[in-house]
């Protein structure tokens, strides 16, 4: 079983991963690849959120509609942060990321309807979240020295095995769905879902921001000493 830390943290480096960055040391887009595709498959905070994009999607134009603004935010953000070096603080990024799947199951279950009287855009909120998304990846690669030499290559390499995962797993929550969806309980048990899916990305945002508070406090005091 997972430790909590590590189950709360949705998309953490394993110490055999972080063992294949640190030995790179130029072009190796094989190996950026499968962790790409490997971080997306195990990364339950993006699967949740993508859970809930696809939840209520029958017309498979519409998977691939938002599912590609998805892409297409995470995509740039991942690559901007890496190559361009933009930075944001991780347990933020990664408390955002958690609230975004908070968001989208309240979208799911009517809720903004309901406390606002209009629904946000659901287009726009997927694309703002898949940049938001990327930075989640961004910042677990910032936390190595990977080295100038071939890093485009192996982000481009890194991107392409997110989207190979993200293709996987997204097949497999689709014929989940699908066959769910044929049940009579569907309609009553997707409210219950979504309840869930809230549930969890409260509990991920909650512990990124513990995580926030916890470091901040450490920070305090070393400057105070």
């Amino acid at each position: 079983m997972l430790p909590l830390q590590q189950l709360l943290s949705a998309h953490g480096v394993s110490s055999r991963d972080a063992a294949l960055l640190l030995g790179v040391d130029g072009p190796a887009p094989g190996i950026f690849m499968y962790l790409g595709a490997k971080h997306m498959v195990t990364g339950y905070d993006h699967l949740l959120y993508l859970v809930g994009v696809v939840f209520f999607l029958y017309r498979i134009t519409d998977v691939v509609r938002y599912v590609s603004l998805f892409t297409v935010g995470h995509s740039i953000t991942l690559l901007a942060g890496v190559l361009g070096g933009v930075r944001a603080d991780a347990h933020l990024v990664d408390a955002i990321i958690g609230l975004s799947i908070v968001y989208k199951a309240f979208e799911n279950v009517g809720g903004f309807e309901k406390a606002l009287g209009f629904r946000p855009n659901p287009q726009v909120a997927v694309t703002i979240f898949g940049l938001i998304h990327g930075f989640g990846l961004a910042t677990k690669l910032q936390e190595f020295a990977l080295p100038a030499n071939g890093l485009v290559i192996n982000m481009v390499s890194f991107n392409a095995g997110v989207e190979i995962g993200q293709v996987v797993a997204l097949s497999a929550i689709l014929v989940a769905l699908t066959s769910w969806r044929s049940r009579p309980s569907f309609r009553r048990q997707s409210f219950a879902a979504n309840a869930l899916l809230m549930v969890g990305g409260v509990l991920l945002a909650g512990y990124q921001l513990g995580g926030y508070a916890a470091e901040g406090a450490v920070t305090t005091m070393a400057m105070a000493g």
